[in-house]
């Protein structure tokens, strides 16, 4: 069975919506296989990533950037998760298999910085994107809702067997 890692920050009613969309789509009924382990940014570590096959990240767009305890759970996990370093501390390309992730960013004005921010860490960490990062605006309504579902839905079936 494979294992999809959901790592979250949603501290806001309209992210807390995006992120179980995100984990109702991953657990869609045709999607067979696939282990949805959820885990709050603040909560998840190195254990976590290296028993997942797959990643599907979730935060805010804080003053163009990603959330704090999003960036935080990425500090903690890095090395141990086979990141790699350039000689001047810059991201490096890390050789670890080519695990899929996927990305949904809330925020009120912008997306743009907290998007380049966690595609600059993910990329170092190997990872490849598996599904169109969903930037969502302002208000989480329907249209939100099941692009999240979808995302989630997307990440879980790269993983089946």
């Amino acid at each position: 069975m494979s294992t999809l890692l959901v790592v979250h920050h949603a501290p806001t009613p309209a992210v807390r919506e995006l992120a179980e969309a995100a984990v109702d789509g991953a657990r869609h009924p045709d999607v067979s296989g696939v282990d949805v382990v959820v885990r709050p940014a603040l909560e998840a570590d190195a254990s976590d990533v290296l028993g997942a096959d797959g990643y599907l990240l979730g935060t805010t767009a804080n003053f163009g950037y990603m959330s704090g305890a999003l960036k935080h759970f990425f500090d903690t996990i890095f090395l141990q998760a086979g990141g790699q370093l350039a000689d001047d501390g810059s991201a490096g390309t890390a050789e670890t298999p080519k695990k899929p992730f996927g990305l949904w960013v809330h925020g009120r004005y912008d997306t743009t910085g907290a998007v380049r921010s966690v595609e600059s860490i993910v990329g170092a960490l190997g990872w490849r994107q598996s599904a169109e990062v969903l930037s969502v605006l302002g208000a989480v309504g329907e249209e939100q809702r099941a692009a999240a579902y979808e995302l989630g839905a997307t990440l879980a079936a790269t993983l089946m067997d």
